[in-house]
């Protein structure tokens, strides 16, 4: 049985200092302890909800962190054109800082991205360019979108690719905030860490804090079946934001102690236990985390103290992770087995 709600909880944080500016409101977000996820009382978990970001989630870092440090070194000014690619947050995250910094911003995605991302890319002042179409030689929507910001950039003058990929500036945006602000707020005392995978700068930044700080926490990368990160085999993934199509700068010199891959369908079971079990409306990278998370817990020493990263937030995904019609016609669960799955107490070993 998960453990019996807290009747008296209050809100009672502390209220943080005036921001100058939407840019400096990024970070700081919060670490909330999670008491009734796993069937473990003996083990402690706390969640980083990145959703409290104001663009949202955790792409708000590195897209603030990647236009700043390219400003600072005089790489780009007002006149550039930003061009990147994006499944959704990222291209969130940098519509915000270059409509603060006011700059141009053609944000490329493909078909799987949420239709209120696009729209709040828009809203926000970006130019958004659809990929319907996979590459033809790999059969990968990443790489036809790569296809696609080349040769934006190639006809527009005077633009600048961040390329989050492959820019340092993404895992030092979470090595200087997601990492340090959990650490500081655990006062170095975590065995384990779960942080999902596309980019990887979370997992690179996140790792690069620990070592420099002589942690021993067990970093755990959670990625998606059908991911080609880490070895995998590239296949159909049907959410965005979570596992990539192809191995990125990044993610060639990510180091973690434990993978574990979680498929489309662990996300939702995942997604639907936070909100039912902790009253947590996540994205779907978010229920892998979780998935992952209790996946691991029978193993988990007593005592353990354990963080995840939850990247984003739910609001996005109502008409597929949490909609029954959706999950029965994508991925062939229909409400009474996925109930079923919801509900059970133990999770299945994952292969590592």
């Amino acid at each position: 049985m998960s453990a019996a709600p807290d009747l008296h909880a209050r809100s009672d944080a502390s209220p943080r200092e005036p921001a100058e500016g939407i840019l400096a409101a990024i970070g700081g977000t919060p670490l909330v302890a999670l008491r009734r996820l796993l069937l473990r009382p003996d083990v402690s978990v706390w969640a980083k909800l990145e959703a409290s970001n104001p663009g949202g989630s955790a792409k708000d870092r590195p897209a603030a962190r990647m236009l700043g440090d390219a400003l600072d070194r005089g790489l780009i000014d007002i006149g550039t054109t930003i061009v990147e690619s994006s499944s959704g947050n990222m291209g969130i995250g940098l519509a915000q800082a270059c409509r603060y910094h006011g700059m141009r911003l053609i944000v490329v995605v493909d078909s799987r991205a949420h239709a209120a991302s696009v729209r709040a890319m828009r809203a926000l002042g970006a130019e958004v360019r659809v990929i319907t179409q996979p590459d033809a030689e790999t059969g990968d929507l990443l790489v036809a979108r790569m296809h696609e910001v080349h040769r934006l950039l190639e006809l527009t003058p005077n633009s600048f690719w961040p390329d989050q990929y492959a820019n340092e500036s993404n895992p030092a945006a979470h090595a200087d905030g997601t990492m340090r602000e959990i650490d500081e707020a655990l006062e170095g005392d975590l065995d384990y860490l779960f942080v999902a995978t596309s980019t990887t700068g979370t997992l690179r930044g996140c790792g690069d804090y620990l070592r420099e700080h002589g942690r021993s926490t067990r970093l755990v990368a959670v990625d998606s079946t059908g991911s080609a990160l880490f070895g995998g085999v590239r296949d159909r993934r049907l959410l965005p934001g979570f596992g990539a199509g192809v191995e990125t700068s990044l993610s060639a010199g990510a180091e973690f102690d434990q993978l574990m891959r979680v498929s489309d369908l662990d996300c939702v079971v995942g997604c639907r236990r936070l909100a039912e079990r902790e009253a947590i409306l996540a994205g779907a990278s978010s229920g892998g985390v979780a998935f992952a998370l209790e996946a691991a817990a029978a193993d988990l020493p007593a005592g353990s103290r354990c963080a995840a990263i939850f990247p984003d937030g739910g609001t996005g995904y109502l008409e597929t992770v949490y909609d029954d019609g959706w999950v029965e016609r994508e991925l062939g669960c229909g409400p009474a087995r996925l109930a079923g799955r919801i509900g059970e107490g133990v999770f299945s070993s994952l292969p590592s």
